[in-house]
Parts: C-alpha cells; sequence; structure tokens
C-alpha cells in the first residue's frame, strides 16, 4: 500500500494497482474528475514528488506543457512508491457513497431494442449509488476497465441495473454481450459520476439521452419520480434515436407515477421511414424547441454520443444557462 501526501497535508493510502484519482475518491476527497479515461483532462494533479505509472502515457487529456510542468491525470495514475500530489480540492466532489470494488453476479438480461440490451447485478456489501451515477466494468480478458451508468434508482437492495448497446466491433461490449453469462461474476468499481440528480432543486428536468445514454437518464428520472418532496416537478426526456427500431425507453418510463402528466417522454428519429410518425430531426433541436425562452428555468441531463452530447452543451452554452445546472459526464 503507498501512502499519497495531498496539499502538504493529509494523506490517503492507494493500493499499487489502484489509480489516485479513485483512492482519493474511496478516502472521500472531492478530487476534481470526469471521464475517468485519460480524455478530459480534469482530473490533472501536480506531482510533487514520487513516481507513478501511467496507464495510458498518451492520454489525450495531457498535453506536453502539462507534462512539463509534472502533470499527471489522476484517473491514469498508479503509484509506483509513496507519492505528494497538489490539487485544488472540489467541496461539491466529495462523494456521498464512496466507490469500491466489489464482486457482482448477473441476474438476468433483458432486450430493449436489437442492440441494446438490460443487464441486472445482484451484489453483496457494495456502496450506494445517486441516480445519473456509473460504474466500471473488470470484463474478463481486458486489461482496461469499461464504463456503464446505472438505470436504476439505489433501494438498498443490491441490485445495480445498467442498460448497454452493443457497439460492432467493440471489444467491451462484444465481451459483455457474448461471454458474461447470466450467473457469472465480474468485478465492478463505484459509483462515480458528478451527473447525479440534484435533489435539492425545485427546477423542472429537461433530459436528453441517445443511445445507452439512456441509462442514466432513466436512473435520474426514476430518482426525480420516486424522490420525497418533489411531486411537483415536471420531468421531461427527450430519446434521439436513428432509426425507428432505435427507439425504446418507454415502456420504462411509463410505470413511474405521473406519467403523460408531470412525467413527458419523446423520441426523435433522424432517419424515419414510411411508418414513423414521432418527431423527426436532431433530439437537441426538438429540445429546443421545447424549452422556447425558458432556459433557466430547468435543470438539464443528458448523455450519449459525443456528437450529441456537444451538440446539447453548445446549445445550453449558447443560452447561457447557469453552468450549475447543466449536468452531464464525459465519454469518449
Amino acid at each position: 500500500m503507498r501512502s499519497i501526501k495531498i496539499n502538504n497535508d493529509a494523506t490517503f493510502p492507494c493500493a499499487p494497482d489502484d489509480t489516485l484519482l479513485r483512492a482519493g475518491l474511496r478516502a472521500g476527497f472531492g478530487l476534481p474528475y470526469e471521464c475517468n479515461a485519460g480524455s478530459c483532462g480534469t482530473c490533472k494533479v501536480e506531482l510533487v514528488s514520487g513516481e507513478i505509472d501511467s496507464m495510458r502515457p498518451e492520454a489525450p487529456g495531457l498535453t506536453d506543457a502539462d507534462r512539463g510542468r509534472n502533470r499527471v491525470l489522476a484517473c491514469q495514475a498508479r503509484p509506483a512508491s509513496d507519492c505528494d500530489i497538489k490539487v485544488r480540492l472540489r467541496p461539491e466532489n466529495v462523494p456521498r457513497h464512496r466507490p469500491a470494488r466489489f464482486t457482482a453476479t448477473l441476474a438476468r438480461t433483458r432486450d430493449l431494442t436489437h442492440d441494446m440490451r438490460e443487464f441486472t447485478f445482484t451484489t453483496r456489501g457494495a456502496p450506494g449509488f445517486r441516480p445519473g451515477q456509473y460504474a466500471l466494468f473488470y470484463l474478463p480478458g481486458l486489461a482496461a476497465p469499461r464504463t456503464y451508468s446505472m438505470a436504476n434508482v439505489d433501494t438498498a437492495s443490491g441490485e445495480w441495473q445498467f442498460i448497454v448497446r452493443r457497439v460492432p466491433g467493440g471489444v467491451g461490449t462484444v465481451t459483455l454481450f457474448d461471454h458474461v453469462a447470466v450467473g457469472s461474476q465480474i468485478t465492478l468499481d463505484g459509483p462515480f459520476g458528478l451527473a447525479y440528480l440534484r435533489e435539492e432543486s425545485p427546477r423542472d428536468l429537461v433530459c436528453v439521452a441517445g443511445g445507452s445514454g439512456l441509462a442514466p437518464i432513466l436512473s435520474v428520472a426514476r430518482g426525480a419520480a420516486l424522490a420525497a418532496g418533489h411531486a411537483g416537478r415536471r420531468i421531461h426526456v427527450f430519446f434521439g434515436a436513428r432509426t425507428p427500431r432505435d427507439v425504446c425507453g418507454r415502456e420504462e418510463l411509463a410505470v413511474l407515477p405521473g406519467f403523460d402528466e408531470r412525467i413527458t417522454f419523446e423520441p426523435v428519429v433522424s432517419e424515419p421511414d414510411a411508418t414513423w410518425t414521432g418527431a423527426t430531426g436532431f433530439v437537441h433541436e426538438r429540445a429546443r424547441a421545447f424549452v422556447g425562452d425558458r432556459w433557466k428555468d430547468h435543470e438539464y441531463y443528458f448523455a450519449g454520443p459525443p456528437p450529441m452530447v456537444e451538440a446539447v452543451q453548445r446549445m445550453l452554452m449558447d443560452q447561457r444557462v447557469p453552468f450549475p445546472q447543466v449536468h452531464f459526464d464525459r465519454f469518449y
């Protein structure tokens, strides 16, 4: 076990096979981060002393200038010795549920579309999680973990449920779909993520999802629908799909109290066929038309393919929506 001193003050333990970021979060520190994969660069820390091994030396989140200043990506840095690091902590990042590694057993699966599947795992001794968070999957035969978001809410039952889209040629999803059978055990690590439901906000929700980004949006919608004291909040879910056969989500939302009253669901298809009678085009444009000029009246949650996420982010920035009302995690 390595000892990590942070800001020349407190210390936390970090196993040699863990990362500075995850170990710090496990110890309850509000370290900055987003993607947990080395892409966004949010988790940069200054390595004051000590040695680390980088799991992704050429990660795009770190520039040559960063390397010259002895900065490292905490999400990719494994300690090779005791280390001193310097970083600006964020009080809002202190985890309510400290992440942990634990064993999960695949209890059941259910196909939502031709390429989207729901995976339900049972666990023992796992931490809780907040609606909208994600976990890391350690899948058999793969060196690096894969990131998938929970679709359910934490009811203390130990169930962690995910919705995953099979990506053609994607090693992670092929492994999960074809080589993890019901009854199999894998290791999960979590919860992580900052795009969780803000229970304290009185504002209505606008949620935009695409593909398997439906999972965290379902979790957020479920959490908001069931939260005590928030019966008056309206929840508007927009789901972007390429073709009509890619549409899903209504069945899962329809069982929530208030569906078709304070909870609405609108799928938007970008490549419709003759049978499609719903909305068409890009999902963020449909959300834009719905919001009108009421941009600051909502909390915004979105997840999906990078082009969709970037389009929604640009739209909200153009409308000058206050950043604390914008919630998404960067997955690349």
